[in-house]
């Protein structure tokens, strides 16, 4: 699967990333005004289901539950 990525400044100079199918627009639960693309046209494997460069873990599962992946609350800070 494709996807394509989103950032999100956060305190102390990090980010979150979201990652979402590619050409979907960012579901509406998770719309912010502070995203702004990073990638497009990202493949994500579908035997490691992660995106380490964006902390994004379990990419495939999430995308399938929410409609998009995020960056872990842990992989922030």
């Amino acid at each position: 699967m494709r996807v394509d990525i989103y950032c999100r400044d956060e305190a102390q100079g990090k980010h979150s990333y979201l990652a979402v199918p590619e050409g979907k627009p960012i579901p509406q639960e998770a719309t912010n005004t502070d995203w702004h693309p990073e990638a497009q046209h990202v493949e994500v494997d579908d035997d490691h289901d992660e995106l380490p460069k964006y902390h994004i873990e379990h990419t495939l599962s999430q995308i399938g539950a929410k409609g998009y992946a995020i960056t872990g609350v842990s992989q922030q800070l």
